[in-house]
């Protein structure tokens, strides 16, 4: 968007103090691909022997550097890497054009530093349908390349940005075998977000080194509960990626490892509700715990018909508790339920149970509930032993605002 949206009431005080990654660096700098003076191009280059992962939209009609991404995944490891991204166009629906211009540039950046063509993946987000000036990107290559530094992870994250109010990063460190092991992240995403996977940008990065094969394994499974749990408007992106690239400049073999994978999951879940709390117009945070489901699957299909209906979300941005709005959804899921077997709870609020509202249900307790800015709803069907967590944000009219305006 041309137009600098106010920061969202949600979002972190500050970016937080990411560590460098060894093996890794970054440039980020202003091309002019949809407006001028902006920050909105980055390149991400890596050292030999990085393991690239990558998880991305299940879209029918995705961008063609998704689906260049996606053909290159598990190529030659012993070469360096590079990712390129650029924001204010997505380069989806843009026919041949389209391939055209991932195969330029990929070319270009391969050729300016030094790597193999399959050793370079795109990224491009923003509007749908208008072919890309790629040719505005090839003029900034050399400059990109000879700025690289692994300090300027929070100018990449800036450079990725569309809709969001602020640019998103989580790290950790965890020891392994007596040595540390640092994972960071940035991403991009407020709008457009649903699961399959939900439609953002995100960039992870660890200087542990991982078997290849293991690694997209890793990713695949943690991303079922962390980016595929969340939602903010139930539409899905031609463009969604999520890539995993470890250089191995620690030293530290963390294939297998399981303190790895539950750090990874930390900083994963941690930017996957960023980019909730930036949900275009977004004033609540909202978790949605499901248990007693059929199954961990129906589970989240509840979860989802909750998080993405318009009368909750509504109903929660004017902090109306209203539970008849979550019965409804679960109704409509199509997964199993039985009305007499229902509780629901605003919080710690006992609203309803057995198939009518709970005796010691005051109307004031959960209108309180609804006053907060984190709110928690919890559903338990009664049924079997299925749990599941997705979160989302309410719908105001902010959002309308801001996409009615999308392309102006």
């Amino acid at each position: 968007m041309a137009k600098s949206l106010p920061r969202s009431p949600l979002a972190p005080a500050v970016f937080p103090d990411l560590p460098e990654i060894g093996g890794l660096r970054f440039a980020a700098t202003a091309a002019g691909v949809r407006y001028q003076g902006r920050t909105d191009v980055m390149l991400a280059v890596m050292d030999p022997g990085t393991s690239v992962a990558g998880v991305f939209t299940r879209s029918a009609t995705r961008s063609a550097p998704v689906l260049d991404c996606q053909a290159k995944l598990g190529s030659n490891p012993e070469h360096g890497a590079a990712i390129l991204v650029n924001s204010g166009n997505s380069n989806a629906f843009t026919g041949h054009y389209g391939q055209t211009s991932v195969a330029e540039i990929t070319s270009a950046v391969a050729a300016t530093t030094g790597l193999p063509q399959d050793r370079v993946f795109t990224a491009s987000t923003g509007v749908i349908g208008e072919p890309l000036p790629h040719e505005r990107i090839l003029t900034k290559l050399d400059e990109l390349n000879g700025a690289l530094s692994g300090s300027a992870i929070k100018d990449a994250a800036e450079a990725i940005m569309t809709t969001d109010t602020f640019p998103k990063g989580a790290a950790t460190t965890i020891t392994i075998d007596g040595k540390p092991v640092q994972i960071a992240g940035i991403a991009k995403g407020s709008g457009m977000i649903a699961p399959d996977m939900a439609t953002m940008l995100v960039y992870i990065f660890t200087d542990a080194a991982y078997d290849q094969d293991k690694l997209q394994a890793l990713l695949s499974a943690q991303n079922e509960t962390s980016f595929n749990c969340i939602t903010v408007d139930s539409d899905t992106s031609t463009s969604d990626s999520l890539m995993l690239c470890a250089t191995g400049a620690s030293g530290v073999d963390a294939t297998d490892n399981a303190a790895f994978g539950e750090a990874l999951r930390e900083v994963m879940l941690d930017l996957a509700h960023q980019v909730v709390r930036d949900g275009e117009g977004a004033t609540k945070f909202v978790e949605i715990q499901i248990t007693g489901a059929a199954n961990d699957a129906e589970a989240k299909v509840h979860g989802l018909a909750i998080a993405n209906s318009p009368l909750v979300k509504t109903a929660i941005a004017g902090e109306d508790p209203n539970w008849g709005r979550v019965v409804m959804a679960i109704g409509k899921s199509g997964a199993q339920a039985d009305r007499d077997r229902l509780s629901i709870s605003f919080g710690d609020v006992l609203v309803a149970e057995k198939g009518w509202v709970a005796p010691s249900y005051k109307e004031d307790l959960g209108a309180a509930e609804m006053k907060k800015d984190d709110i928690t709803l919890k559903v338990d069907l009664g049924i079997g032993t299925g749990v599941a967590t997705v979160w989302t944000c309410d719908l105001t009219h902010q959002y309308i605002t801001i996409n009615a305006d999308y392309r102006s």
